[in-house]
Parts: C-alpha cells; sequence; structure tokens
C-alpha cells in the first residue's frame, strides 16, 4: 500500500503530495470526513511519507520508499516516531488499567500519550507524528488541554485529528489546523470492492447503498456477510415485519431487534479483537438502527422522481411503510431513530431504546391496534 493507491481521495492526494514537493506542510492537520472514507488509511500513508528516508517520485508524485528501515518499521507497527492515539489506549495510562473504554476520547490518554510526548525529539526520523481517531470525540476539555500543544508546536511534530464530525470541534482548534475534507466514495467503486472480496451483487449493491458513500463502513457489513452473521437476510426479515407490525406487537419486535443485535455483537467481537466489546455492542445496535433509518428514507422518496432507494430489492415493504407515513411524519420518525443513536453512545439500556423506537414507528395517524 501506498500513498498513490488510496481509493477514491486523489484530490486530497493530490494536495498533500504538491505541500510536500513544496516544503509547504501544514504541522497540524484535520482529516474531516464521514467515517470510513480512507482518512486512516491516508493518515498512515502520509505518515510513511513524511517519516521516510528516501521519498520515491513517480510520474512526478511524491510518495514513500516502502523500503527504508522507517518504512519497514512503520509497516511493523513498531516506529518509535509514530504514535497512534485511540480511546482503548485508556488501559495503558497510569491510572486506567481494568477501566472501561469510554464513549469520549478520554483527557488522560491526550495528556500522556501525546502533551507529554511532544516535547520529546524523534527517535528515528526527522520528524514524529501524531494521529488522533476519532477527534470528534474530544471533549472540551481534551480540546483545550491541546490548545497549547498546538499553539507551541515543535517543528519537528505534525499532529493529525481524523474527525468524521467537524463541528464537534472546537472553533479554537480548527483555526489552529489545516483543515483536508475527504469526499463519500462513489457507489459503483464501493460495490466493485465489495464484490472483489467476495459478497454477491445485490448484497454489494445493498451494503454500498446503505453506507453512504462509506467504504469503510460498507466492507464492515461484508465482512460480517462472509463471517455468516446473516446480516443481508436479518435485515430483510426486520424491515418485513416492520412494514406490517401493529402496535400491540411493538415490544415483541424490539424483542427481536435486540436479539439480533446481541447475535451480530457476537460475530462482530469475533473478526474485530482490537475493539472493545462496549463499542462492538454500539455498532451493531446502531447497524439495526440505520436501517430503519434507511427504511424512512426510501419511503419519503418513494414516488419521486429518479428516487435510488437503498431497499431497492425490498419495495413493497417500503411501499407499505409509506401508506403509514406522510414525507413529514416519515422525517419525524427519523428524528426519533437519530435520538436513539444519542441514546446509543451514552449506553442507555438497549431494550429500552428498541423498546421506545418500535412503539414510537407504530404510531401513526392511521395507528392499527
Amino acid at each position: 500500500m501506498s500513498l498513490t493507491r488510496i481509493f477514491c481521495q486523489d484530490k486530497t492526494i493530490s494536495f498533500l503530495q504538491r505541500s510536500f514537493a513544496a516544503d509547504k506542510m501544514a504541522h497540524s492537520y484535520i482529516f474531516a470526513g464521514r467515517q470510513g472514507v480512507g482518512k486512516f488509511k491516508t493518515s498512515f500513508q502520509w505518515t510513511k511519507v513524511l517519516l521516510c528516508e528516501n521519498p520515491a517520485t513517480e510520474n512526478n508524485l511524491i510518495d514513500s520508499c516502502g523500503a527504508c528501515q522507517s518504512c519497514r518499521l512503520l509497516e511493523a507497527d513498531s516506529h518509535p516516531d509514530f504514535i497512534n492515539i485511540y480511546k482503548e489506549l485508556i488501559q495503558f495510562t497510569r491510572e486506567g488499567k481494568n477501566k472501561k473504554t469510554p464513549v469520549d476520547l478520554p483527557i488522560d490518554v491526550i495528556r500522556e500519550f501525546l502533551i507529554e510526548r511532544v516535547s520529546s525529539r524523534p527517535t528515528l526520523s526527522k520528524r514524529k507524528v501524531f494521529v488522533v481517531n476519532e477527534a470528534e470525540r474530544l471533549n472540551p476539555a481534551s480540546q483545550n488541554s491541546l490548545l497549547k500543544v498546538l499553539e507551541e508546536q515543535p517543528a519537528y511534530c505534525t499532529i493529525i485529528l481524523l474527525c468524521s464530525r467537524l463541528e464537534k470541534l472546537l472553533p479554537t482548534t480548527r483555526s489552529r489546523c489545516q483543515i483536508i475534507r475527504f469526499s463519500p466514495i462513489e457507489e459503483d467503486r464501493i460495490i466493485e470492492y465489495l464484490k472483489e472480496m467476495g459478497i454477491e451483487a445485490q448484497k454489494a449493491r445493498y451494503f454500498a447503498r446503505l453506507g453512504q458513500g462509506s467504504l469503510g463502513l460498507a466492507c464492515q457489513w461484508a465482512k460480517l456477510e462472509l463471517a455468516d452473521a446473516n446480516l443481508y437476510e436479518t435485515k430483510k426479515e426486520l424491515l418485513n415485519n416492520v412494514s406490517k407490525y401493529k402496535y400491540a406487537e411493538s415490544l415483541q419486535l424490539a424483542e427481536k431487534f435486540v436479539e439480533e443485535s446481541k447475535r451480530i455483537a457476537g460475530v462482530w467481537a469475533k473478526i474485530d479483537e482490537s475493539t472493545s466489546k462496549t463499542d462492538i455492542n454500539r455498532r451493531a445496535a446502531k447497524t439495526l438502527i440505520q436501517i430503519l433509518i434507511s427504511a424512512l428514507h426510501d419511503a419519503m422518496k418513494l414516488g419521486t422522481e429518479d428516487a435510488k432507494i437503498i431497499n431497492f430489492e425490498q419495495k413493497e415493504q417500503i411501499k407499505r411503510i409509506a401508506d403509514r407515513f406522510v414525507p413529514q411524519q416519515a422525517a419525524e420518525k427519523i428524528i426519533d431513530c437519530c435520538k436513539t443513536l444519542v441514546w446509543v453512545n451514552s449506553s442507555v439500556n438497549e431494550k429500552l431504546i428498541f423498546d421506545y423506537l418500535l412503539l414510537s414507528l407504530a404510531i401513526s395517524d392511521r395507528i392499527t391496534i
């Protein structure tokens, strides 16, 4: 893998390469874009270029050589001048042993893995690079603790904040970094990639549309499918039930969602051992909520010109949902779903979340008891 082979981010890659060639690299970056569009891969490959002993030029484009000691150590995940920061590091802080992985990126992680290490000079390379994952989870205290570093950053130091929600960063944080925006990935390219993974065409098309331009999310769901999580068939069954259930059946259907969420999380944990069990449970619940949002979104678009619905193979079920909710009502139900996504992040009991959601979705002007 190299910088020039990053998937579908040619404009961003070209900008970084030109800045390197002109020796006008920023000391601090914000890589902004939705989850799964290549922000971390780009930050890793950009780090390889910054730390490379012999940067290569191919077709007038700068890239890492891939052969020097620095490149080899990075690929082996053992370079002393590359610090990858993520919230699971809470376990390795001075006071963090046996602590559960939190929702936010803890200030202890930022303090011990970034602030305290910035002042020490590089060990092997001429530069030192810090990559902060999920920077949107930095709370105000953590961001404020970063400000002094961003204002008085050593010349040898590069900090890259990976952020999927730019509005979550304080204006003072944003103003001190160069913002690099990442675009959604084209649907056809995602479908092509998923088919190369071994996903059949119809499933690949569905996961690509559900991901809304996120190759990373689509790949996660594809891996679940290949691991026999049966996510695709589960979503078809759940949407079929949602399209015709009655108010009195709400809690029973909510229980079904809880069971499926736990089952999917169990498979997910086996294929992603590096992520905490708590976060895996959140991801599984969010995936099912996202499926509900996609159905409501499709119901709003059904009948419009050139409607490109996500659940293209369940038009009958989407039609039933559209018959229950006029577009304005569907939009209100989407808002309800988005509220529950916040609750998932806040570790609200999963059963209560799906009870609320299914009871809410059962209510309309044409309610059936």
